[in-house]
This record gives structure tokens, C-alpha cells and sequence, in this order.
């Protein structure tokens, strides 16, 4: 593909305003780009713009008394930067998730592509399904899809779902996965020294969870899975990494268990945590990719998780991984399934690691994403 001058939309980056794997997907790819095109990125951020792995970056500081209306503000600002650098136009604008709708609006007769990482209703399932500000943000999202000229989703079980919530044409919407740089998450690390340094049983065996303390994350399901787990191997211990509206009522509830609850942490304290663990659990009730296991292993971990969205199309049960119901007894024996043989689960991470260099290098994505964008050409070029 020749070469582009490309504006990526996004909320969050790896070097400003980071909220969740959302920011991992769209750095990394916009980095891949980079090598072949020319690339902006307009964010959040107090920064300074600047130029990182090839990609320059534009900030801006929105505001708003609800999420809506910061996206809205966001969004005006993100223009005001864009134009800033479309003095030579840009060839193609790729916005990433609904905040950025209100940009896309402003500019749908460009050459546009809109990318879903998840939807509204798989955030939230029914238990928000008819209040504000989820209802709205759905409304948001069918629009997206609806003035874009081409769309991506990060898995097929994420594309078949936003078809099916937004009333999108076959033709209208690609596969493109996400990636993972593997060496991100590898350290050569002591894991009993890593288990005593966070007050945990050097001796134990580390089921170790990642990812925000919600319900689409599914982290009470592993709270409630813990003691059937436990019946079977009492020197289990479990690990909690992330933070959000649960953490209290989960802390309640695992008061009598070794759970432990660890916050945010550092991405290096992160990457200490997870070589040291022997299971990494996804529990999830819904997950459009699931950035967690390509993590996992990178890092050579057994996962157990949830048969559902971008896990269940990636993982191979009994081969790289576990798959269970999104359900606390599931879940327990799919945990107790592993740690019977520690033998296998090191297979199985193994198995993961070697998927992940076959599959799931960024070049790979960044290939898949140029064919996507060169529809685009090809649409062009067809006379009226």
C-alpha cells in the first residue's frame, strides 16, 4: 500500500490519558502504521505534542458534566486540532469506539473508518439497558456505524453483535483483531520473591485476575468460585489486579478467603505479578477480544476462561487454555482442572506463547488493517 497520511480519533493513548486495553490497541496499531505511513493521533492529554515511535501526537483537554457531554467537547476539540495539520488533507480518518462520534460527524464526507472495541450492551449487558447515559451512548454508537463509510470490530463474535444491536450490512463491516508486542510482558522474575514482595504465600499456588472490577469483567463470578476451588486445593490463593465500582462489595465478600485485592499497579509491578502466577483466570460475561489473554500468553500462562466473544475464538480448550461457562461452578472446576496438573497448565502456556508469534504480532494486524483501508481506494476508484 503507498504510502498515507492517516488521523487516528481515540480517547485514551499509552502515553497520556489511559483508562484500559483500549489505549494498548490503538497506540500499537497506530505505532505499526507508522513504519510505512504517515500518522496523527488526536487524544486526551495535557502534553505536549509530540512525535513517539513515529507517530505524532496532538492533545486537548475536554470538559463536560457528564461523559456525554465531555465526548462532545472532546470531539470539538480534537477538530480544532485536526485542522491544525489538514493543510495537506489527510487520506483516512480511523475513529476508535463511540467517543469519538461526534468527530466523525462533522467529518463523514471524508474517507472514514469507524472501529467498534466493544459495544454499550456488551459493557452492561440488561442491567442498564434502559437508563441514561448507556441508552444514549447505544444511540451514539448505531450512529457511528451508520455514517462511516467502512467499519471494524475486534473479533467475529463483536462484529456479529454490533450487526445484530445496529442493523449493519454484511458488506460494511471487517474482522480485524487485536495484537500484542509478547516481550512487553515477559520478565525473568523470582516468583517467590515477587509473591512475598505484594504479602502473598511464597509456597502457594497464584490464580491471578486482571482487568476492571465490572460486571462484563465478570470478577465476582471468580470471588464466588474461590471456595469451590478451594475444597480442592486449599493452598490456592487469589489475586485481584485492577480496580472499579465492585471492589468494595468484593472485598466484603471475600473477607474469609485468600483473596487479595492489589488496585492499579505499575506496568512493571504488573508484568512482575503476572510471570509469577501459575493460573490467569478471565471470567468474563462478555468479551468483544480480550487483550488479557494475549497477555497471558506472552507471558507463557495458563488461562481458564469464559467461552464467550474473542476467548472463545481464540482459545483451543485443552490445548492453550480452559474454557468454561461464565459461572462460578464452571469456573471452580475449570481452575481445579489446571492446577491437577501443573505439568499441563506450563504445556499450555507454552502452546499460547507459540499462537501468539504465529497469529498475533502487530505486523500481522497492521497487514489486515491496510487491506481494510484500501476498500476505501477501491471504492473510489468505481465510477458513479
Amino acid at each position: 500500500m503507498e504510502s498515507q497520511k492517516i488521523a487516528f480519533f481515540c480517547w485514551e493513548s499509552l502515553y497520556a490519558e489511559r483508562v484500559g486495553g483500549l489505549a494498548n490497541a490503538a497506540t500499537n496499531l497506530a505505532e505499526t502504521l507508522a513504519r510505512n505511513h504517515e500518522v496523527h493521533f488526536f487524544t486526551r492529554g495535557e502534553e505536549k505534542d509530540a512525535e513517539i515511535n513515529g507517530v505524532h501526537y496532538h492533545y486537548c483537554r475536554p470538559s463536560g458534566e457528564n461523559i456525554v457531554r465531555y465526548c462532545a467537547d472532546m470531539s470539538r476539540k480534537m477538530l480544532d486540532r485536526f485542522g491544525e495539520f489538514d493543510t495537506q488533507p489527510f487520506d483516512l480518518l480511523h475513529f476508535h469506539d463511540w467517543h469519538v462520534v461526534d468527530a466523525l460527524q462533522r467529518l463523514r464526507n471524508r474517507e472514514t473508518i469507524f472501529t467498534y472495541h466493544s459495544t454499550e450492551f456488551g459493557r452492561n449487558g440488561n442491567n442498564f439497558s434502559n437508563e441514561w447515559p448507556f441508552t444514549e451512548i447505544s444511540r451514539i454508537e448505531r450512529y457511528g456505524a451508520s455514517i462511516a463509510k467502512h467499519i471494524t470490530a475486534v473479533s467475529t463474535a463483536l462484529r456479529r453483535e454490533a450487526m445484530t444491536l445496529y442493523e449493519i450490512p454484511d458488506w460494511k463491516i471487517d474482522v480485524v483483531h487485536n495484537g500484542i508486542v509478547p516481550d512487553h510482558y515477559q520478565a525473568d522474575v523470582d516468583p517467590e520473591a515477587v509473591k512475598r514482595r505484594h504479602g502473598l504465600d511464597p509456597d502457594s499456588p497464584l490464580i491471578l485476575f486482571i482487568g476492571r472490577l465490572a460486571w462484563q469483567k465478570g470478577p465476582d463470578m471468580l470471588v464466588d468460585a474461590a471456595p469451590g476451588h478451594l475444597r480442592e486445593h486449599a493452598d490456592g490463593q487469589f489475586v485481584f489486579v485492577g480496580d472499579g465500582q465492585m471492589r468494595r462489595g468484593l472485598e466484603t465478600r471475600a473477607r474469609s478467603l485468600p483473596v487479595r485485592f492489589l488496585g492499579r499497579l505499575s506496568d512493571a509491578e504488573y508484568v512482575s505479578l503476572l510471570n509469577a502466577s501459575d493460573i490467569v483466570a478471565i471470567p468474563s460475561r462478555n468479551e468483544p477480544f480480550g487483550l488479557v489473554l494475549l497477555e497471558a500468553w506472552s507471558a507463557g500462562r495458563c488461562v481458564v476462561a469464559s467461552d464467550v466473544g474473542g476467548l472463545s475464538e481464540n482459545i483451543e480448550h485443552g490445548t492453550d487454555g480452559v474454557k468454561v461457562r461464565p459461572h462460578p461452578d464452571s469456573i471452580a472446576r475449570g481452575l481445579s482442572r489446571v492446577a491437577d496438573s501443573p505439568e499441563k497448565a506450563l504445556a499450555m502456556g507454552r502452546e499460547g506463547l507459540d499462537k501468539v508469534k504465529k497469529e498475533f504480532l502487530w505486523g500481522r494486524v497492521g497487514e489486515r488493517i491496510e487491506g481494510v483501508y484500501r476498500k476505501l481506494e477501491k471504492h473510489d476508484t468505481i465510477p458513479c
